[in-house]
């Protein structure tokens, strides 16, 4: 599979990605409730569920 992006439409500002976001912020309650709710599997073996 391969994946090819969109090509970027002109007059647009650049893209910044902050790559430090999960460094600098901490999850509330809500994430934490979901993540451990969370359906998981195998993603290699093809069994998560998502």
């Amino acid at each position: 599979m391969r994946f090819t992006p969109p090509p970027i439409q002109q007059g647009l500002p650049p893209v910044r990605v902050n790559l430090f976001s999960d460094t600098q912020t901490k999850p509330t309650r809500a994430m934490k409730e979901a993540m451990m709710e969370a359906e998981v599997g195998d993603e290699q073996m093809g069994l998560d569920p998502r």
